[in-house]
Protein backbone atom coordinates (compact mmCIF):
# COMPACT_ATOMS: atom_id res chain seq x y z
CA UNK A 1 0.00 0.00 0.00
CA UNK A 2 3.19 2.19 -0.45
CA UNK A 3 3.38 2.34 -3.85
CA UNK A 4 7.13 1.00 -3.59
CA UNK A 5 9.13 -2.14 -5.24
CA UNK A 6 8.98 -5.30 -2.53
CA UNK A 7 12.52 -5.38 -1.84
CA UNK A 8 12.17 -1.76 -0.46
CA UNK A 9 13.68 -1.37 2.85
CA UNK A 10 14.35 2.83 3.22
CA UNK A 11 13.34 5.72 2.18
CA UNK A 12 15.49 8.63 1.66
CA UNK A 13 13.54 12.18 1.95
CA UNK A 14 14.86 15.50 0.53
CA UNK A 15 13.45 18.20 2.92
CA UNK A 16 12.95 21.41 1.44
CA UNK A 17 9.41 20.97 -0.81
CA UNK A 18 8.86 17.19 -0.26
CA UNK A 19 8.17 17.24 3.65
CA UNK A 20 7.81 20.81 4.94
CA UNK A 21 6.59 23.80 2.40
CA UNK A 22 10.28 25.69 3.07
CA UNK A 23 11.27 25.43 -0.31
CA UNK A 24 9.20 28.65 -1.21
CA UNK A 25 10.80 30.22 1.66
CA UNK A 26 14.52 29.28 0.36
CA UNK A 27 13.23 30.41 -3.22
CA UNK A 28 11.77 34.00 -1.43
CA UNK A 29 14.85 34.26 -0.15
CA UNK A 30 17.25 33.60 -2.65
CA UNK A 31 15.07 36.36 -4.54
CA UNK A 32 15.81 38.78 -2.33
CA UNK A 33 19.30 38.87 -1.98
CA UNK A 34 19.76 38.36 -5.52
CA UNK A 35 17.86 40.96 -6.65
CA UNK A 36 19.40 42.95 -4.13
CA UNK A 37 22.91 42.47 -5.50
CA UNK A 38 22.04 42.37 -9.03
CA UNK A 39 20.62 46.18 -8.70
CA UNK A 40 24.02 47.32 -7.16
CA UNK A 41 25.67 45.61 -9.53
CA UNK A 42 23.36 47.12 -12.78
CA UNK A 43 24.45 50.30 -10.67
CA UNK A 44 27.95 50.31 -10.40
CA UNK A 45 28.69 48.86 -14.10
CA UNK A 46 25.66 50.75 -15.99
CA UNK A 47 24.03 47.45 -17.42
CA UNK A 48 20.47 46.80 -17.13
CA UNK A 49 18.76 45.09 -13.84
CA UNK A 50 17.19 42.17 -14.28
CA UNK A 51 15.73 40.68 -11.47
CA UNK A 52 16.39 37.00 -10.52
CA UNK A 53 13.55 34.76 -12.36
CA UNK A 54 11.80 33.24 -8.85
CA UNK A 55 10.78 30.37 -11.23
CA UNK A 56 13.00 29.29 -13.83
CA UNK A 57 15.99 30.37 -12.67
CA UNK A 58 15.61 29.20 -9.24
CA UNK A 59 14.41 25.62 -10.44
CA UNK A 60 17.19 25.66 -12.83
CA UNK A 61 20.87 27.28 -11.24
CA UNK A 62 19.53 27.09 -7.49
CA UNK A 63 17.10 24.19 -6.19
CA UNK A 64 18.31 21.73 -4.47
CA UNK A 65 22.23 21.89 -4.45
CA UNK A 66 24.02 23.28 -1.95
CA UNK A 67 24.11 27.26 -0.98
CA UNK A 68 27.64 27.80 -2.23
CA UNK A 69 26.82 26.16 -5.40
CA UNK A 70 23.74 27.65 -5.91
CA UNK A 71 25.30 31.23 -5.70
CA UNK A 72 28.31 30.01 -8.28
CA UNK A 73 25.85 28.51 -10.89
CA UNK A 74 23.10 31.55 -11.16
CA UNK A 75 26.36 34.13 -11.40
CA UNK A 76 28.17 32.10 -13.90
CA UNK A 77 24.52 31.81 -15.78
CA UNK A 78 24.63 35.66 -15.96
CA UNK A 79 28.39 36.07 -16.41
CA UNK A 80 29.54 37.41 -13.24
CA UNK A 81 32.63 36.88 -11.89
CA UNK A 82 33.19 36.87 -8.03
CA UNK A 83 36.08 36.33 -5.75
CA UNK A 84 35.17 33.57 -3.62
CA UNK A 85 35.93 34.78 -0.54
CA UNK A 86 35.86 32.92 3.09
CA UNK A 87 32.85 31.42 4.96
CA UNK A 88 33.19 34.08 7.44
CA UNK A 89 32.86 36.61 5.17
CA UNK A 90 29.89 39.26 6.59
CA UNK A 91 26.58 38.95 4.65
CA UNK A 92 27.16 42.69 2.84
CA UNK A 93 30.74 41.40 1.61
CA UNK A 94 30.18 40.93 -2.51
CA UNK A 95 31.92 37.91 -2.68
CA UNK A 96 30.24 34.15 -3.46
CA UNK A 97 30.40 33.77 0.20
CA UNK A 98 29.03 36.76 1.21
CA UNK A 99 26.14 36.57 -0.82
CA UNK A 100 25.52 33.19 0.25
CA UNK A 101 25.65 33.98 4.09
CA UNK A 102 23.25 36.89 2.98
CA UNK A 103 20.82 34.30 1.78
CA UNK A 104 21.05 32.58 4.69
CA UNK A 105 20.62 34.82 7.29
CA UNK A 106 17.12 35.63 5.75
CA UNK A 107 16.27 32.43 5.56
CA UNK A 108 16.48 31.88 9.00
CA UNK A 109 14.98 35.20 9.52
CA UNK A 110 11.43 34.09 7.20
CA UNK A 111 11.74 30.88 9.27
CA UNK A 112 11.95 32.71 12.39
CA UNK A 113 8.88 35.45 11.38
CA UNK A 114 6.85 32.58 9.63
CA UNK A 115 7.64 29.03 11.22
CA UNK A 116 7.38 25.97 9.63
CA UNK A 117 4.77 24.06 7.57
CA UNK A 118 4.58 20.54 6.40
CA UNK A 119 3.05 18.67 3.73
CA UNK A 120 0.38 16.74 5.55
CA UNK A 121 0.44 14.49 3.12
CA UNK A 122 3.66 13.65 3.65
CA UNK A 123 3.67 13.70 6.99
CA UNK A 124 0.83 10.99 6.41
CA UNK A 125 3.22 8.78 4.38
CA UNK A 126 5.98 9.10 6.21
CA UNK A 127 4.12 7.55 9.19
CA UNK A 128 2.99 4.75 7.05
CA UNK A 129 6.26 3.97 5.86
CA UNK A 130 7.63 3.73 9.60
CA UNK A 131 4.38 1.82 10.50
CA UNK A 132 5.20 -0.58 7.76
CA UNK A 133 8.84 -1.01 9.53
CA UNK A 134 10.96 0.56 6.63
CA UNK A 135 14.17 3.04 7.50
CA UNK A 136 13.50 6.62 6.83
CA UNK A 137 16.26 9.09 6.58
CA UNK A 138 16.34 13.03 5.73
CA UNK A 139 18.72 14.11 2.84
CA UNK A 140 18.55 17.81 2.40
CA UNK A 141 21.56 20.57 1.01
CA UNK A 142 20.22 22.80 3.33
CA UNK A 143 22.57 23.76 6.70
CA UNK A 144 19.17 24.63 8.55
CA UNK A 145 17.94 21.07 8.40
CA UNK A 146 18.12 20.69 12.09
CA UNK A 147 16.17 24.14 13.12
CA UNK A 148 13.52 23.47 10.29
CA UNK A 149 12.84 19.73 11.72
CA UNK A 150 12.54 20.83 15.18
CA UNK A 151 10.48 24.34 14.66
CA UNK A 152 8.18 21.60 12.53
CA UNK A 153 7.80 19.37 14.68
CA UNK A 154 9.02 16.37 12.62
CA UNK A 155 12.59 15.72 13.91
CA UNK A 156 11.30 11.68 15.44
CA UNK A 157 10.36 10.64 11.79
CA UNK A 158 13.87 9.98 10.57
CA UNK A 159 16.19 7.34 11.61
CA UNK A 160 19.11 8.98 10.07
CA UNK A 161 19.99 12.76 8.96
CA UNK A 162 22.68 13.94 6.04
CA UNK A 163 22.50 17.75 5.47
CA UNK A 164 24.45 20.62 4.25
CA UNK A 165 26.25 20.17 7.57
CA UNK A 166 27.42 16.86 7.78
CA UNK A 167 28.36 17.07 4.29
CA UNK A 168 30.76 19.77 4.60
CA UNK A 169 32.23 17.71 7.83
CA UNK A 170 32.66 14.71 5.87
CA UNK A 171 33.44 16.22 2.63
CA UNK A 172 30.45 15.16 0.15
CA UNK A 173 29.71 16.71 -3.02
CA UNK A 174 26.50 18.23 -3.10
CA UNK A 175 23.26 17.42 -5.59
CA UNK A 176 23.25 16.31 -8.13
CA UNK A 177 26.31 14.33 -7.26
CA UNK A 178 24.08 10.86 -5.41
CA UNK A 179 26.81 11.12 -2.33
CA UNK A 180 24.33 12.59 0.20
CA UNK A 181 21.80 10.15 -0.77
CA UNK A 182 24.20 7.10 -1.29
CA UNK A 183 25.31 8.33 2.75
CA UNK A 184 21.91 8.19 3.94
CA UNK A 185 21.47 4.77 2.65
CA UNK A 186 24.83 4.03 4.31
CA UNK A 187 23.65 5.34 7.73
CA UNK A 188 20.52 3.19 7.39
CA UNK A 189 22.63 0.01 6.77
CA UNK A 190 20.67 -0.43 3.08
CA UNK A 191 22.06 -0.85 -0.44
CA UNK A 192 21.01 1.98 -2.83
CA UNK A 193 19.11 -0.77 -4.93
CA UNK A 194 16.63 -1.34 -2.14
CA UNK A 195 16.28 2.12 -0.86
CA UNK A 196 14.07 4.91 -2.39
CA UNK A 197 14.70 8.18 -3.21
CA UNK A 198 12.03 11.24 -2.78
CA UNK A 199 12.78 14.72 -4.28
CA UNK A 200 11.42 17.75 -5.80
CA UNK A 201 14.12 19.49 -7.57
CA UNK A 202 15.85 18.70 -10.49
CA UNK A 203 19.41 18.28 -9.19
CA UNK A 204 17.87 16.03 -6.51
CA UNK A 205 16.21 13.60 -8.97
CA UNK A 206 19.31 13.55 -11.18
CA UNK A 207 21.45 12.34 -7.89
CA UNK A 208 18.73 9.64 -7.16
CA UNK A 209 18.98 8.39 -10.48
CA UNK A 210 22.67 8.34 -10.55
CA UNK A 211 23.39 6.69 -7.44
CA UNK A 212 21.16 4.04 -8.62
CA UNK A 213 18.41 3.75 -6.41
CA UNK A 214 16.04 1.27 -6.44
CA UNK A 215 13.14 4.22 -7.20
CA UNK A 216 13.18 7.87 -7.70
CA UNK A 217 10.08 9.67 -6.85
CA UNK A 218 9.94 12.99 -8.04
CA UNK A 219 7.38 15.54 -6.16
CA UNK A 220 5.71 17.69 -8.24
CA UNK A 221 4.81 20.58 -6.32
CA UNK A 222 5.66 23.49 -9.17
CA UNK A 223 3.89 21.90 -12.54
CA UNK A 224 7.43 20.52 -13.66
CA UNK A 225 6.23 16.80 -14.48
CA UNK A 226 8.17 16.23 -17.41
CA UNK A 227 11.22 17.87 -16.24
CA UNK A 228 11.43 15.84 -13.36
CA UNK A 229 11.18 12.76 -15.67
CA UNK A 230 13.90 14.31 -17.68
CA UNK A 231 16.21 14.69 -15.14
CA UNK A 232 15.61 11.38 -13.54
CA UNK A 233 12.70 10.17 -11.84
CA UNK A 234 10.80 7.33 -11.87
CA UNK A 235 7.52 8.38 -11.00
CA UNK A 236 6.27 11.16 -10.96
CA UNK A 237 3.60 12.41 -7.90
CA UNK A 238 2.19 15.94 -6.81
CA UNK A 239 2.00 14.77 -2.80
CA UNK A 240 3.31 11.29 -1.46
CA UNK A 241 -0.35 10.40 -0.42
CA UNK A 242 -1.40 9.63 -3.51
CA UNK A 243 1.10 6.68 -3.17
CA UNK A 244 -0.62 5.30 -0.73
CA UNK A 245 -3.46 4.49 -3.32
CA UNK A 246 -1.27 2.66 -5.45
Amino acid sequence: MLGLPDTTQACLFDLDGVVTKTALVHAAAWKQMFDGFLRQWAAEHGTEFVPFDQVREYDEYVDGKPRLAGTRSFLQARGIELPEGSPDDPPTAQTVNGLSNRKNALVLELIDKQGVQVYDGSVRYIRAVRAAGLRTAVVSSSANTVQVLTVAGIAGLFDARIDGVIAKERGLAGKPAPDTFLAGAQELATPPSRAVVFEDALAGVEAGHAGHFGLVVGVNRTGQAQELLKHGASIVVDDLEELLDR
